[in-house]
């Protein structure tokens, strides 16, 4: 036998043997053996599409485990999307009693959620079954009280709503996805596939992970919270006696704006601007600055090409190491992630792939 026929050979039989090996770990894990999706009338599709593309699609042929994955209503029969389309539900509230994690997508809740499916989600929490919501699929998991006393999160633009309804929750509107174990709620319908990707690391490791968002060209794992995808106001409009004063700091970020020469401006005592401006905005000079400065830093990365230390510069920061550090505290990012992720794309532009 050859030099090179005997180095193929060894090759393959240590393929083989890890190959034996991954399969003997993954059959020994409890979780992403068996998933199951609920869904009720007024079910959001994209949500539920995220559910179907993470854990229903067979990737074997790429060496991924494969799942046992059925989608699943309160009873077998059609089920309205939210977009008015409907879908045939071939399995019914018992298919979910065999599953190990459940996925729970958006749906409305207007008129509440039946009790056997609540009834349902808190036994099969009791057995130690995982459950994991999309966006505003944690107001299925609050209304079951699987929230209260755990950090969960929601889009951002229910979290207020959330708090509100499951006081005992502890919501968290800047993160992407909570893993609060066995309860897992991710934010908006992107992050619910962060979610996904998160627990498919954490089962069967980065590796496998990687090759599922190589499969979806997505990103295995993104950096930063839902803070840097709400738009920050310019100018609260309720502001009457400082509008001037707040127009004038807007239009002149990239200069020293101190409180005694703001209050010159307002013809007041630096003492009473900082009360008048604190009851007028609900926040100090410093802060609201502060926001208005990264949120115009947000728009010159999303939109220009200037360099990192050019945006610092026009948006008062000074330096780059001061523009990302309040990057870092308010959006979770770094200026580069951030430009990265939202930056316009030019036509023609041939973006730059990463295979790894």
């Amino acid at each position: 036998m050859g030099h090179n026929t005997q180095r193929d050979a060894c090759l393959l039989a240590g393929l083989q043997l890890a190959s034996t090996f991954c399969h003997m770990v993954w059959q020994t894990r409890s979780v992403l053996r068996n998933v199951a999706v609920l869904v009720l009338d007024g079910v959001a599709p994209f949500d539920l599409g995220v559910l179907c593309e993470a854990f229903g699609v067979d990737r074997s042929d790429h060496g991924i485990p494969t799942v046992d994955f059925a989608v699943c209503g309160v009873e077998r029969g059609r089920v309205r999307t939210s977009t008015g389309f409907t879908i045939d539900i071939e399995h019914g509230l018992d298919r979910l009693q065999a599953a190990d994690l459940i996925g729970i997508p958006a749906m409305p809740g207007n008129t509440g959620y039946p009790e056997p499916v609540l009834d349902l989600l808190r036994t099969s929490v009791d057995r130690g079954t995982r459950l994991l919501s999309v966006c505003a699929g944690a107001f299925v998991l609050g209304a079951a009280g699987l929230l209260d006393g755990r950090r969960c999160t929601t889009h951002w633009m229910h979290a207020a709503a959330l708090a509100v309804r499951y006081p005992a929750a502890k919501v968290d509107p800047d993160v992407l996805y909570v893993d609060d174990d066995p309860i897992i709620t991710s934010a908006g319908t992107a992050a619910g596939l962060d979610a996904c990707l998160y627990l498919w690391r954490r089962e069967y490791g980065a590796s496998v992970a990687a090759a599922i968002a190589r499969r979806m060209v997505v990103a295995p794992h993104r950096d930063g919270g839902q803070a840097q995808f709400v738009e920050a106001p310019i100018r609260p409009a309720r502001s009457h006696t400082l509008a001037s004063v707040l127009d004038h700091m807007a239009a002149h970020l990239g200069e020293e704006l101190t409180v005694e020469s703001l209050a010159r401006r307002a013809n007041m005592s630096p003492r009473t601007f900082a009360r008048r401006f604190r009851a007028e905005t609900g926040t100090t000079p410093y802060d609201w600055l502060l926001a208005q400065r990264v949120a115009a830093a947000q728009r010159l990365l999303e939109d220009g090409t200037d360099t990192i230390d050019a945006v610092a510069a026009k948006c008062g920061f000074g330096g780059a190491a001061a523009l990302r550090h309040h990057f870092a505290r308010r959006l979770g990012t770094t200026p580069q992630a951030y430009r990265s992720a939202f930056s316009a794309r030019e036509p023609g532009h041939t973006p730059v792939v990463d295979r790894g």
